[in-house]
């Protein structure tokens, strides 16, 4: 996967995985046994060179380093379950093709030990993993996996340090991954040769991301004098510039073990660990020097602009502004803890939230939509950047956008920062150290592994209560501290770029015919022996890739490793203001009170819906009460962890045409704030302001520009909700609020002149959302602070209005659902008053409707959905391991392998959809083939007791990932799931066998049998556009 990695951006990536009383977190035996290391211990060829406590996370740091390699260690012991492995190579291309990518991709296809094909893919099927995963980022390629299960650790451990040390690089997965050229059709020489690969489509489609092209330019043109020039996902047009001999070259001097750091984090005994690593791997190797470091960049004398050109958005609220420009600073070193802690810190200032000197200047100067993408801080390179800027502006205003940024600079220098607002960051950090996230040492690992890629101490980076305090000490000593980094990053830095980037209606059609120019360079000098040698190289790979794997060498999980049952959750449940229900749920959350809160949308009028998703995004950041906008951001930034409003669509459990209509409101607090937070919910609710005209055209703008921005990340998804949309009755539902028909929306609210119509519809969906009639409310908070939660909630729920009179459902036909008493010890709760009103639709019939938005995108996002059963109908579970069976057995080697998409495969959605799908795909209507022929390999049974075994424990690892403290009961609370449904699930899953499956795909896959819906997002495609059963969008 390439993502340029954005671990080290945000201000603090990390967030605690599970919690403990501070005076006892030693008393953990991680962390008990971690401390007991001495300096200079040997332990199976690592020495010890640092022991370090750091309590505020509540962990334990070792590092470590190899005697005979020089490969580093780090070592956090912390009492987590989620036990996590990654290791890091420095890798520094010199060109763009794509070499550290490719490679990536490549070693993941075979090793020594493990030489069947794809072992990476097959282990996702003989695991509990909760993740596994590879990132190529500009400077370093990091392969990380993380586990509850001890055995499952030493498995995935033995796949990956084979794969990264010793793996096979056979040519033909070079080729598979790579690049290619191959016919068009592999079997008929005829036709016409093209490439191919699937790096190729994944960069291809990457760069139909214009924020995407920009950002890649800004490094590139920043950092000009070594590896951040060039492009190390690839260029599609240099990657088939690149030579099998090349792609082993760079592995042999990348991939070794004295340029590797190896991290490990949770509550496995390291000793296991490193004994492993030095048998497995490390004691092969002898040191060597790998000169990889990177240079720091020579600074320039005078700034420098560039000028660059991207692909048009067919979704821009104005076409006459579709420009973006930034002015970007380099920083300092990000080896330098506490300078890169300060910058972030400053950075954050500049640009978050509308109390923000660049909010204020540029976002509200009605220039332009949003801010220019990478806008802030980025600690991602050896030396850190800043960014600033604005998208979807005239061209013409580049000048005035820059005269801004120049003007705001010289307003803070002489202003400086109101206390306030650098108390609201210091509490984000707080909040976010106390913050449980399930994925801790994940964070963990990208949040140091920029600084540590450098040579940084990773150690130091993580002491972020010293580092608060050093900043606390700096800014008492001399208060025009932040003033005088201002002036000296970016006042008197003359390492500045200017980018501008703006459309070229041809954008598309320049890349295709420069593509075409490389292709036509790479076949006119082969020989005719050299083309038949590539016609049967291409069946080689076909038929390898349909060749059965023998994968018996590959470790594995059985099923009888997982458990039978789950624990269950205790949940109280009240009632508040009389009649309001709400769920408490005590968890060990650390000092953090999560709130939240569900309103009905079953009276809001028809016309007024689909406006919801808009009124949502806005209604915590337009002003309430005695607070302007600007105050209420500045209280939420002071007193709460976070205020959302979203959406809420869910399907019921055993009805596929009844769902749940409403909205959810989520926060959180430091339990000395729930009663600041919960009156920002009151007087939200109460009193909310809608007068702003301005702010509120501004908050659109940058709505409807992330809408559109996010298309060539997400197509298959709104692929699959169009699909959907006339299945079931909640469908037109999901499009209206989360598909292409709410793009649309958006990009139409954007171009009006005159924005009162809208904005005046928003008090009327206040009058039907914001009171206490269909209301439920759920509190997570430790046992002690209980009754504190429940008085603040109790006074909410009193505070906020009722309706005048009973409104009606604009729907007729409710049913009222009590969901299942839920066990609370050994007594049952019974749960009857607590009702669930859902919309069933009596005469609904679903039909198959088939569209296509073209996009000027090279590639395609494909979509194709079946209306199946409800979650608790038996058949539920045996379609839930049949999605995974058929995505592990026949779809990735399909689409994937054999088709060149970045990705593709089956699910199961929890409103029983049935969903095919495709990533980034070269194809399109054949790959509805390729689904179809997917089906009749279910029917046929093609698969042993060893697959079904395998899509289980797939299907387990998802079912069994660890739930934060802040997100227990929530399945209960928003979805009326208890524990004993999970349970029953459970046992069915366990019970699933061949013949089940094949009935399955006999009764909904087989043509004819379901329903189905069909999409597609990408180019103009001739077979749909002589089809007039598609609809063209």
């Amino acid at each position: 996967m390439w993502g340029r990695y954005r671990a080290a951006r945000r201000l603090l990536l990390l967030s605690l995985s599970r919690t403990w009383n501070q005076k006892s977190w030693r008393s953990g035996s991680a962390n008990e046994r971690a401390l007991q290391y001495k300096i200079g211990e040997q332990i199976h060829g690592f020495t010890v060179n640092q022991v370090t406590a750091v309590p505020e996370l509540f962990l334990t740091v070792v590092k470590l380093s190899h005697e005979n390699t020089g490969a580093k260690y780090l070592h956090v012991a912390r009492e987590d379950s989620n036990n996590l492995f990654s290791v890091q190579f420095r890798t520094t291309p010199m060109d763009s093709t794509g070499v550290p990518h490719i490679l990536e991709h490549t070693v993941l296809c075979g090793s020594q030990k493990y030489p069947c094909r794809d072992p990476f893919f097959k282990m996702l099927n003989r695991s509990l993993s909760t993740f596994m995963n590879a990132f190529t980022a500009s400077d370093y390629t990091l392969y990380p996996f993380s586990t509850q299960n001890p055995k499952d650790f030493q498995n995935l451990l033995s796949v990956y340090l084979d794969a990264a040390f010793f793996p096979c690089l056979r040519q033909l997965d070079f080729w598979q991954e790579g690049w290619r050229l191959e016919h068009e059709n592999p079997a008929d020489p005829q036709t016409p040769l093209v490439f191919k690969g699937i790096v190729f489509n994944e960069m291809k489609g990457a760069f139909t991301d214009n924020e995407k092209i920009f950002s890649q330019h800004l490094q590139n043109k920043l950092l000009p004098d070594h590896t951040y020039a060039v492009i190390s996902g690839g260029d599609p047009l240099s990657i088939p510039d690149l030579t099998w001999e090349q792609l082993k070259q760079f592995h042999a001097i990348h991939y070794h073990p004295s340029n590797a750091r190896f991290f490990t984090y949770g509550n496995f005994p390291l000793e296991q660990h490193l004994k492993q690593i030095h048998e497995e791997a490390l004691n092969k190797f002898h040191r060597i020097e790998p000169y990889t470091a990177i240079p720091k960049q020579q600074l320039w004398d005078k700034p420098r602009e560039h000028h660059v050109k991207c692909g048009s958005d067919s979704f821009a609220a104005d076409r006459t502004k579709q420009t973006t420009v930034s002015v970007s600073f380099l920083l300092a070193d990000i080896t330098d803890t506490f300078e890169t802690f300060t910058l972030n810190l400053l950075s954050s200032l500049l640009v978050v939230g509308p109390n923000s000197p660049f909010y204020k200047a540029l976002l509200e100067a009605n220039l332009g939509t949003d801010f220019s993408p990478d806008v802030g801080f980025n600690g991602c390179t050896r030396e850190a950047y800043f960014s600033v800027g604005l998208q979807g502006i005239a061209e013409r205003d580049i000048e005035t956008v820059k005269q801004i940024i120049g003007r705001t600079i010289d307003e803070v220098i002489e202003k400086g920062f109101e206390e306030e607002r650098i108390e609201a960051l210091l509490h984000k950090i707080e909040i976010q150290m106390k913050h449980q996230s399930t994925s801790f040492g994940l964070a963990l690992t990208s949040y140091i592994a920029s600084c540590w890629n450098h040579e940084g101490d990773p150690v130091e980076l993580l002491k972020i209560a010293d580092n608060v305090s050093q900043f606390r000490q700096y800014l008492k000593e001399n208060p025009t501290f932040l003033q005088e980094k201002v002036k000296q990053y970016f006042k008197d830095n003359p390492h500045r770029l200017t980018l501008s980037m703006s459309p070229d209606e041809s954008y598309y059609e320049k890349q295709a015919k420069l593509e075409a120019e490389k292709l036509k360079q790479k076949v006119n000098v082969l020989s005719e022996e050299e083309k038949k040698q590539t016609y049967e190289k291409g069946l080689e790979l076909i038929a390898l890739q349909s060749k059965p794997q023998d994968t018996s060498c590959l470790p594995a999980l059985k099923v009888s490793d997982i458990e039978p049952t789950i624990s269950f959750t205790e949940l109280e449940m009240a009632f508040a203001a009389d009649e309001i229900p709400v769920q408490y749920c005590a968890q060990p959350t650390n000092g953090i009170v999560y709130f939240r809160a569900v309103s009905s949308l079953n009276t809001l009028p028809e016309e007024l819906k689909p406006y919801v998703p808009l009124f949502c995004n806005v209604i915590t950041k337009m002003g309430c009460g005695a607070l302007g906008y600007r105050e209420q951001a500045q209280q939420m930034e002071l007193k709460t962890g976070g205020m959302s409003v979203s959406p809420h669509i869910i399907p019921d459990d055993s009805h596929l045409d009844a769902y749940e209509q409403g909205v959810l409101f989520s926060s959180l607090c430091l339990d000395r704030n729930l009663p600041d937070m919960m009156h920002l919910w009151s007087e939200i609710f109460n009193n909310p302001h809608f007068e702003e005209e301005e702010h509120f055209r501004v908050l659109v703008k940058m709505t409807a520009q992330e809408l559109s921005n996010g298309i060539p990340d997400s197509g298959h998804l709104y692929a699959s909700v169009r699909a959907s949309k006339t299945l079931t009755p909640a469908g037109e539902l999901q499009e209206m609020f989360n598909g292409m028909d709410q793009v649309k929306l958006m990009k139409r609210i954007a171009e009006m002149s005159d924005i009162k119509p809208v904005l005046r519809k928003l008090p009327r969906i206040k009058k039907y959302l914001l009171n206490s009639d269909n209301v439920r409310c759920s509190v997570n908070a430790a046992p002690q602070q209980m009754s504190q939660a429940s008085r603040e909630v109790e006074n909410f729920l009193k505070g906020i209005t009722r309706s005048k009179k009973e409104r009606k459902p604009v729907r007729p036909h409710v049913i009222e659902k009590s969901p299942e008493p839920m066990p609370v010890g050994r007594e049952r709760v019974n749960c009857s008053q607590i009702t669930r009103k859902l919309i069933t639709e009596p005469t609904f019939k679903p039909c198959q409707m088939k569209t296509h938005f073209l996009l000027p995108f090279p590639v395609n996002y494909v979509g194709e959905c079946i209306r199946t059963v409800p979650y608790t109908a038996p058949d539920y579970a045996s379609l839930r391991i049949l999605a995974r069976l058929m995505t592990a057995k026949f779809l990735h080697r399909e689409i994937r392998e054999k088709g060149g998409a970045y990705g593709g495969g089956a699910t199961l959605s929890s409103n029983g959809i049935f969903t095919f799908y495709s990533y980034r795909d070269p194809n399109s209507v054949s790959t509805f083939s390729t689904f179809e022929k997917a089906a009749e390999w279910a029917q046929s049974g093609e698969f042993a007791k060893q697959d079904i075994d395998e899509a289980k424990l797939a299907v387990f690892a998802a079912v069994d990932a660890p739930i934060a403290p802040s997100d227990k009961g929530m399945n209960y609370f928003l979805h009326g799931i208890s524990d004993e449904m999970k349970q029953r699930h459970r046992e069915q899953l366990f019970a699933v066998s061949s013949d089940h499956l094949i009935d399955m795909a006999k009764k909904y896959l087989a043509g004819g049998k379901s329903t189905r819906g069909l999409a597609v997002l990408g180019p103009e495609n001739p077979h749909i556009a002589k089809d007039p059963s598609w609809v063209k969008r």
